[in-house]
Order: C-alpha cells, then structure tokens, then sequence
C-alpha cells in the first residue's frame, strides 16, 4: 500500500479529483498488487470480451437464478429432515415446486419476478389493488 501524507495532498490542486475522502488529515492511498495478480487480471478482463465466456457466463447466470429462487421459494438452504433420503425427497419436492410455479406462470401469461422488490413496495402495490 502506498500512502500519501496530508500534508502532501491538502495543497494539490486537483486534490478532488484524486481521493474521494473530505477529511483534511487524511492523503491518498493506494493499494498496488503484485505483478503476477495484476496479470492474471488483466487476462481474465479480456477473457469476458469473448463470446464463448459470455455463453458460460449466461449459462452459469440461469443456473444462479434458479437456485435463488429454489431458496427464496422454499428456503433450500436448510434441510428440515435428518439423513440423505428425506433430504433428497425434500430436494425433489422443492424441484417439483418450482416447476409448477414456473409452468403456472407460463400458462398464464404472467412474467416471473426478475428482480427484488421491497416490502414496502409490495405493499404499496396491494393497497393500491
């Protein structure tokens, strides 16, 4: 880490362009990585420039959001049984429960939730109705 004395830093003229920090006793840090990080990357930024990662990369995305919503919906997280096989019936359950929900959307017509909303939101949107 590199760090910049106050004293150093208070007269700069473009001091506010520098450091977001408003506090006067305080000067620029910077944090540098080491040469082999800063490489690796560099390389993983150009990497996601490629259409084959931007495939995985949308793959690994749906896969993310089903799990959200496995824990969301029906709170995957913590198994409620002891022992692999009700747990595993349990892990079924939820998979036919998401499948159903999903299949209800889609017959319907009605969009699944793609992004948080607050409680407050929510209950602005029901009184409303």
């Amino acid at each position: 880490m590199i760090k910049f004395t106050a004293a150093t830093c208070r007269p700069c003229p473009v001091r506010d362009q520098c450091t977001r920090t408003t506090h006067p006793q305080y000067g620029r840090q910077l944090t540098v990585p080491p040469r082999e990080v800063h490489h690796a990357q560099l390389a993983a930024r150009a990497a996601q420039d490629t259409p084959d990662w931007q495939a995985d990369y949308a793959r690994r995305a749906g896969v993310e959001g089903t799990i959200r919503q496995a824990v969301a919906v029906t709170g995957i997280r913590r198994a409620r049984y002891r022992g692999l096989p009700k747990t595993r019936l349990e892990h079924i359950y939820s998979a036919v429960a998401l499948n159903l929900i999903r299949l209800d959307a889609y017959w319907n017509g009605n969009a699944l939730d793609r992004t948080r909303t607050s409680h407050l939101t929510r209950l602005e949107h029901t009184l409303a109705a």
